[in-house]
């Protein structure tokens, strides 16, 4: 199976580098992405949109064979939904990587801090207790040192959606923050922000206890997460 890794936000396809060994092992075609405007620290970032990327990524999908299983980490979520949203019918499963599918006019997250056409990594008090879970002062030193600003046009466009069959496209939610049943009951409740996933048609909830970032603080669970989707198909 060919399996594309599509990274969050302020990282690039090394990010992976933890995660895919056990997948290329398994026999798996593995395909951690660099998007555009992520390619260093001094890349142009101007005129680059969450369409940009998700274009991107869907040409990666166009320029292979046979079906595609998408894992979105993050931010890089919504990219894999608009791909879903894109090429349905090449898609096995998309997985969600403590993220989960963008519904239309959405965007990713407009309130992060803008410095022209950069959103750099902020300080670690923006973010909740939650995000932070099992990042330790190590790991953290070496996300900020790798971290490359995202994009604005990524985190403040608005999602553009136009075809339902990506409704139909089995989705997997790796449930890190917080747990499946709580995103079950979210789902269940008709909260907005998961509205999407309960308009689909095939979706399963699986725990991974730690925070937002699992590649780095358990990148072997996350990788065994990977496989058991993927096997799924």
């Amino acid at each position: 199976m060919d399996i594309v890794l599509v990274p969050g936000f302020w990282l690039d396809a090394s990010s992976w580098d933890e995660v895919t060994p056990p997948l290329v092992a398994a026999g798996h075609r593995v395909h951690p992405l660099t998007l555009p405007g992520l390619e260093s620290a001094d890349a142009p970032r101007a005129g680059i949109g969450l369409q940009t990327h998700i274009d991107a990524v869907t040409a990666v999908v166009d320029g292979l064979e046979g079906p595609v299983v998408l894992v979105g980490h993050s931010g890089g979520g919504a990219i894999i939904y608009g791909v879903t949203d894109a090429r349905p019918d090449r898609i096995a499963r998309a997985v969600y990587v403590d993220s989960g599918p963008l519904g239309a006019g959405q965007s990713i997250n407009d309130e992060l801090p803008a410095e022209g056409d950069d959103v750099p990594l902020p300080a670690w008090d923006v973010f909740e207790d939650e995000d932070l879970v099992d990042l330790d002062e190590g790991l953290r030193a070496a996300f900020r040192a790798r971290a490359i600003p995202q994009p604005r046009g990524v985190a403040q466009d608005a999602m553009q959606l136009h075809d339902e069959r990506r409704l139909t496209v089995p989705t997997t939610v790796i449930a890190c923050e917080f747990t499946a049943a709580q995103l079950a009951e979210w789902v269940a409740a008709g909260a907005p922000f998961v509205a999407e996933l309960g308009l689909m048609s095939d979706t399963e909830y699986v725990d991974l206890p730690t925070g937002h970032w699992p590649q780095f603080t358990k990148p072997a669970e996350l990788a065994a997460a990977i496989l058991a989707a993927v096997d799924r198909q």
